[in-house]
């Protein structure tokens, strides 16, 4: 997707998707909120080359559509602070995911599994397709 087109559609969809507490972002709360599920793709791309897969591509492709979004509306001199946003959720995700799979506890390995896709569920309700 082209940068003009994005950004439309990223300002476009922002305020009619989600929850209320999300559309009610400010653009920086925008920012991080588009870094943050790139981050959580990563993570899941990465869980899912063991696990699953055919279904890494799709996610690949839903994160570059949120890497587009955030090159789109990226101010200028603020890039390593979303790279920060970025590996921090992706860290955070990981480690979620592991605890979803590699657990002992089937009640807490069930719970970090429902919020692993739940999230990742809300960031993808963003995107187009």
């Amino acid at each position: 997707m082209g940068g003009l087109k994005t950004l439309a559609v990223a300002l476009f969809l922002l305020p009619a998707a989600g929850t209320q507490a999300q559309t009610n972002l400010s653009a920086d709360g925008q920012l991080r909120f588009f870094a943050t599920c790139a981050g959580r793709l990563s993570a899941l791309v990465e869980h899912q080359w063991m696990f699953d897969g055919p279904a890494s591509d799709r996610t690949e492709a839903a994160r570059t559509q949120l890497l587009d979004i955030i090159g789109a509306i990226l101010p200028a001199g603020r890039e390593v602070e979303v790279l920060n946003w970025r590996i921090d959720a992706k860290s955070a995700h990981a480690r979620l995911l592991y605890r979803a799979v590699f657990n002992e506890d089937p009640d807490d390995a069930a719970w970090a599994h429902r919020l692993a896709a739940r999230q990742t569920a809300v960031c993808r309700s963003f995107l187009l397709s």
